[in-house]
């Protein structure tokens, strides 16, 4: 095991070199290929499958419970924005600029690290095992969900996004909702037809102001957005049909197919959900890891953005260095101090518990 300082500096050598890298959601072949040759060098057995990549400590044992730590090597395009080189890695005023940097590298090398110092280490009472996951950013089936199966039983999870080293215990889902009102095509200069567009409307307003009746106590209320809307071919013919779509963001105060039975119960437009796959998650405040940050000085939260927390089928938190508002952003960049710090956190929480 070496010591935190040598963890902290190979963990942000490696990140300087993931931003080097291009790594868009599904072409993240390049950082996959890094990643397995940083625990290869190292005499780690890496297993692999498309751009996930996962490893376990040297003295696993079945009869454990696993503690999966997660984090993703993908990244959006770069913003518009970018007045730097997005794949330059370059340190100024103690910044680490870099696509990537703070969504999610700077969680996943401090996640690495961790695992690097609880690697060798005997006589745990938790297995564990970290997995490097493509697709995260678009929610891809060749991400984290593909492993879940041949990683093996899980406890529960860890999941590396930048909180600014808070808890993040309870997260939004995400159902986006294809809606069609159906009307009857007519010359709009004469009184006929059946307007589609006015019956969207209507249901429109529902998902404006419509409030289900339970709300979680960490994520709040049910937010739905209507961000989409289609309808008509030319001035003068009454639309037969207007689609629309609806954000959906569901809270573990119902199932996503509660959610959406109770919507369709209410508007009268054909209501397709693309997916309901992309759960709520939680974990519980009295949760050992929980409490672990809670003494360590830690603030618990609910996030209203979504990660593979969303496929993780265990209980999970959502922990990191680095600032969620940073994602995505024009020259995105993680304070190199925030890496430091997350890594201590991350082994001083575990180490309470392991």
């Amino acid at each position: 095991m070496k010591d935190k300082q040598h963890l902290f500096e190979d963990a942000l050598a490696l990140l300087k070199q993931l931003i080097g890298l291009s790594s868009l959601s599904k072409e993240e072949e390049f950082t996959a290929d890094l990643i397995d040759r940083f625990f290869r060098e190292r005499d780690i057995k890496t297993h692999r499958k498309g751009n996930n990549v996962w490893v376990y400590n040297a003295h696993y044992d079945i009869t454990k419970p696993t503690i999966l730590l997660n984090s993703h090597h993908d990244t959006v395009k770069p913003n518009t924005g970018y007045t730097r080189d997005p794949l330059a890695a370059t340190v100024e005023e103690g910044k680490l600029f870099g696509l990537g940097s703070n969504d999610a590298g700077g969680c996943l090398v401090s996640l690495i690290a961790t695992f690097l110092y609880f690697y060798q280490q005997t006589e745990l009472k938790y297995n564990f095992c970290l997995v490097a996951s493509a697709e995260e950013e678009i929610s891809g089936k060749n991400g984290v969900e593909s492993v879940l199966d041949a990683i093996g039983p899980i406890d529960f999870a860890i999941v590396g996004e930048p909180t600014l080293l808070d808890l993040a215990i309870a997260e939004k889902g995400l159902m986006v909702l294809d809606c069609t009102a159906l009307g009857t095509a007519g010359h709009a200069a004469r009184n006929e037809g059946d307007n589609a567009i006015y019956k969207a409307i209507k249901d429109i307003e529902w998902f404006q102001n419509y409030t289900f009746e339970r709300t979680s106590s960490t994520l709040g209320p049910i937010k739905m957005s209507v961000t989409v809307i289609q309808a008509g071919s030319q001035h003068n013919v009454v639309p037969a049909t207007c689609n629309f779509v609806v954000d959906v963001r569901t809270t573990d105060a119902y199932s996503n197919e509660e959610t959406l039975d109770i919507i369709k119960s209410h508007v009268k437009s054909e209501v397709t959900a693309r997916s309901t796959r992309l759960k709520s998650s939680s974990i519980s405040e009295t949760h050992p890891i929980v409490k672990a940050g809670i003494v360590l000085g830690r603030k618990v939260y609910g996030s209203p953005t979504m990660s593979d927390q969303a496929l993780i089928p265990v209980p999970s938190l959502k922990l990191g260095p680095g600032d969620s508002a940073r994602s995505h952003m024009a020259d995105e960049f993680i304070y190199i101090d925030e890496i430091r710090a997350g890594i201590d956190l991350y082994i001083a929480m575990l180490e309470k518990i392991v």
